[in-house]
């Protein structure tokens, strides 16, 4: 974040342009995980009474969550779900990664995040070659995953009963308007996009798909800040600037970067109000250790 802002990125030499060697210590401007790390490091320094409830409503367009001490609340990144069961798929499904994925216990609560940046959702899994009848993009395949996750898919293998968790699928992008979240906002529509729909125990209350742009951020938090102590106000001053310059520099069009590697970088003289737990799963070096900050 600071890099970028401040200038102090540096040039890719020709050979890194050219994708010919990888270099892991530059920062990609363009790298939606970079965002990612940075927009949930900077939001776990903050108290999520102040942030969490605007955050879900302005996404949902409706005053679906209260303002409350968060018990229990974390944010965990780039975590991979278990797999869907395979027998109520029409084609072979891996795990799913998702971006963010924030967990609180009263009520017991879960809400998937997809963030994005320069680039369109996934329309199809590869597994898929759209002669099942049924989509596979990549909202979907959060919902569905998120769902069986959350305990709305009837399962025989569960010794004791157990309600299903509130759960929610967000979007996060410089801009809203993605035509995938309207249609799964429907659960008519949502009916037809699962295969096996008959064997959900229910659905969460709806409106349980949304979709949160940069500049709704932005303002939720300045106008939240009012409420935050002198630190926090910091924290929130750097990421709506961060924010602010990462949607003036958007990319006009999704182009593939030679530098596979990210990075994040860490506030400094601040703790993390939430513990942020960094799935090694993304790691492409398996020797790498997972990150933990507590």
């Amino acid at each position: 974040m600071l890099t970028e802002l401040q200038g102090k990125a540096g040039n890719l030499c020709s050979h890194a342009k050219a994708g010919e060697i990888r270099c892991p210590l530059i920062v990609r401007t363009t790298s939606e995980d970079v965002i990612t790390g940075h927009i949930f490091q900077a939001l776990s320094y903050l108290n999520a009474r102040w942030w969490l409830p605007d955050f879900l409503n302005e996404a949902l367009g409706t005053a679906r969550f209260r303002r409350q001490v968060f018990r229990r609340f974390k944010i965990q990144l780039w975590q991979n779900q278990p797999c869907y069961p395979k027998e109520l798929l029409p084609w072979d499904e891996g795990s799913t990664q998702v971006d963010a994925v924030l967990t609180w216990e009263n009520p017991p609560t879960t809400v998937f995040i997809e963030a994005k940046y320069g680039a369109a959702l996934s329309t199809h899994v590869s597994g898929d070659d759209g002669q099942n009848g049924y989509p596979s993009d990549q909202l979907i395949r959060n919902i569905r995953v998120g769902l069986h996750q959350a305990g709305y898919l009837d399962s025989d293998d569960q010794l004791f009963a157990q309600s299903p968790r509130d759960f929610v699928v967000l979007v996060l992008s410089p801009q809203t308007g993605h035509p995938l979240v309207d249609r799964y906002r429907d659960p008519r529509h949502l009916q037809t996009a699962i295969p096996h729909f008959d064997r959900l125990v229910g659905l969460p209350r709806n409106p349980f798909v949304g979709q949160l742009g940069y500049r709704e951020i932005i303002s939720l938090l300045r106008r939240q800040s009012r409420w935050m102590t002198r630190a926090e106000r910091h924290v929130v001053e750097d990421l709506t600037d961060y924010l602010e310059f990462k949607q003036v520099n958007l990319p006009s069009r999704s182009r593939p970067d030679p530098i596979a590697s990210a990075t994040t970088v860490t506030l400094p003289g601040f703790q993390p109000s939430v513990p942020i737990e960094l799935d090694g799963a993304r790691n492409p070096d398996p020797s790498r250790k997972t990150l933990s900050v507590n």
